[in-house]
């Protein structure tokens, strides 16, 4: 074969530290254009970045030059460098030292996007912490709830 072909899609999700609600208007949407710039910067095409005031969603394809975890690193280090010029509230903030990655089928980006679309009202009524572990429960990831939130 003389081609090397990919198509992985990943919803990357993690939290501020302490899992603090830095993230409100108007940087919110300027945060998640600047990460989908880094995402696009490192070749994972960004399909829709969102959040809510104490996290954030990303959806990609991933590159097949770069290593998941190195992805993650650079969003975050260059992100939190970022958040902490656009005010003296932001110059303490740090995202948690975690992250959840999961694979997303092609045939479910739309509900994937549509997901995180509506962060705003489905966090009317869940938390961040209900939702990640739910997102842990759906994937059936083993994990001690002790180190989640570290």
């Amino acid at each position: 074969m003389g081609q090397s072909l990919t198509k992985n899609y990943i919803h990357i999700i993690f939290g501020t530290k302490n899992n603090f609600p830095f993230i409100k208007s108007p940087v919110e949407s300027e945060l998640h254009s600047y990460i989908g710039g880094i995402c696009r910067e490192l070749e994972c095409t960004p399909i829709k970045v969102g959040g809510y005031t104490d996290h954030v969603h990303i959806v990609c394809l991933l590159s097949k030059k770069i290593a998941l975890m190195k992805l993650i690193e650079e969003v975050k280090s260059h992100s939190s460098k970022w958040m902490k010029t656009k005010g003296e509230f932001l110059k303490k903030f740090y995202w948690q030292d975690g992250y959840g990655a999961f694979s997303v089928n092609p045939s479910e980006i739309d509900k994937v996007i549509a997901y995180i679309e509506n962060q705003h009202e489905h966090h009317r009524k869940r938390s961040f912490k209900e939702e990640y572990l739910a997102f842990l429960k759906k994937y059936k990831v083993d994990y001690d709830e002790r180190y989640i939130w570290e």
